[in-house]
């Protein structure tokens, strides 16, 4: 498995994390990926990809370390990027759009106006059938993802920056500033409220009932949806945290964490003794102000990731193929940007990623 990060200095850190008896962290490649800080980061059983400031999206094939290309489709910051199972990519952005990607060709199958004012979230069902975004529209909209349109729209009091379906499908949150809201999916109505003292940057379901949250503090707590008490807190890092991951391997579940102190901290989490403090398990210092966290699983390794969803399970890659935009190639066609045509296209590069190299400057081209 590998630890990806992107930082405000434009570098994409690549990390091999070795599990033993004693956890250790190898770099792998530190790579300057974009000409602005990075925003966002997500990957699937093959790729990576990195949304920045500069309006780009970068991809890596993660199996032949090389740069595919970069995805020229927005005109505004890369706000968020999740991939469902093997075959699509969605992504969000300041322009107000979600493009639909297919990533076999990396190809836009659906670009949609979203939102009045910015996308800041958004989270694709288990199933694949429904995602839901949020913008500074003050808006949540659920999509048919079937069919490529708007399903619903729910207005709410203040501007939300995150929204997360739980891994079986059946509720999913919102955060606004420091406020988490928990919404069941039949009733789509609130049933409880999770309130911290300061902003909450991060928040993953590491059970379909138990949140860990994040914030610019240093510390990490869980709580249950359920009662909407905290389980268990700690002291993670030295500065605020900007991203948590989490995944399972061998019945063992991880929680990473990255901090804008430099550090990436892997967490032994005990599901049988959630109150207890995750022991650490490694560090690695990347003396950067990281901004967001992947980790990129090998399948042939036999790990299974707990992500937000189950969408890579063999029964969700196969009804994938007929549950996104189940229409014919969709040609990126947005009329009220004629000239743009160029960034329609997949720019390919080839760029070999490079081993970290502590006394060689990068140029700022590159």
């Amino acid at each position: 498995m590998e630890l990806v990060a992107g930082c405000y200095e434009q570098v994409l850190f690549g990390f091999a994390a070795r599990p033993a008896e004693s956890w250790t962290v190898v770099p792998v490649f530190t790579h300057h990926a974009h000409s602005a800080s990075l925003s966002a980061v997500a990957v699937n059983n093959r790729y990576v990809v990195t949304g920045s400031k500069d309006e780009t999206i970068q991809i890596y094939d993660m199996k032949k370390k090389i740069e595919h290309g970069a995805l020229l489709q927005h005109n505004g910051t890369i706000t968020c990027l999740e991939f469902y199972g093997t075959a699509h990519l969605l992504s969000g952005a300041e322009d107000g759009l979600i493009c639909i990607w297919n990533t076999k060709r990396w190809e836009c199958l659906k670009s949609i106006k979203a939102h009045k004012g910015h996308v800041t979230s958004l989270s694709i069902h288990p199933s694949g059938k429904l995602a839901l975004s949020v913008g500074t529209d003050k808006t949540l909209r659920t999509w048919n993802l079937v069919e490529g349109r708007s399903a619903f729209i729910k207005n709410l009091k203040q501007n939300a920056h995150i929204i997360k379906w739980s891994p079986d499908g059946e509720r999913y949150v919102t955060v606004t500033t420091n406020k988490v809201d928990i919404y069941k999916l039949d009733t789509a109505s609130i049933t409880g409220t999770i309130t911290t003292e300061k902003r909450i940057s991060s928040l993953r379901f590491i059970t379909d009932s138990i949140l860990a949250i994040a914030g610019d503090d240093e510390i990490i707590r869980f709580y249950s949806c359920d009662s909407q008490k905290c389980l268990c807190e700690f002291k993670a890092h030295e500065n605020r945290i900007k991203d948590i991951y989490s995944f399972e391997r061998e019945g063992q579940h991880v929680i990473v964490t990255a901090s804008s102190d430099g550090y990436i901290k892997m967490w032994n989490l005990d599901l049988n003794k959630v109150k207890d403090v995750p022991s650490l398990l490694c560090e690695v210092n990347t003396k950067a102000r990281l901004t967001c966290l992947a980790v990129w699983l090998d399948q042939a390794s036999e790990m299974k990731e707990n992500s937000d969803k189950a969408a890579t399970s063999s029964q969700a890659n196969e009804y994938e193929k007929s549950s996104i935009v189940r229409k014919n190639k969709v040609r990126c066609t947005d009329k009220s940007d004629k000239t743009a045509k160029k960034k329609r296209e997949t720019t390919p590069e080839k760029q070999k990623l490079e081993a970290p190299l502590q006394k060689k400057k990068r140029n700022s081209s590159s």
